[in-house]
């Protein structure tokens, strides 16, 4: 499985519902995460651009595209932004793969 983070805003509505009926968001967002063929491994809340993070491991991208879209439908959020996280295991092979491509690339008006 890949691992994935999510940075995520909340509209004014949903924080506006969250302070009259507070509750641990933690089981609804793992639910939906497992829903799609995931797993959650972290919530984390913040200052900032976003107001939190997910951690998931999921087996594709498509996978974890499916979870925001489900979330991003209930038109509680008003930004998400995605990334695959890396390894440094990962990050070697890329590295190897990336200079065996460089000495083919040509830049542009090369």
């Amino acid at each position: 499985m890949s691992k994935y983070v999510s940075f995520f805003s909340y509209t004014g509505e949903a924080w506006g519902r969250m302070i009259e009926h507070p509750g641990d968001r933690t089981a609804a967002i793992r639910a939906t995460v497992e829903a799609a063929g995931g797993t959650m491994e972290s919530l984390y809340w913040m200052f900032g651009a976003h107001d939190g993070l997910l951690i998931v491991d999921a087996p594709d991208s498509t996978t974890v595209a499916a979870i925001m879209a489900a979330v991003v439908s209930s038109g509680a959020l008003r930004e998400t932004e995605t990334h695959e996280l890396f390894t440094q295991d990962q990050l070697t092979g890329m590295l190897g793969k990336a200079s065996s491509a460089k000495s083919s690339y040509r830049a542009p008006g090369a």
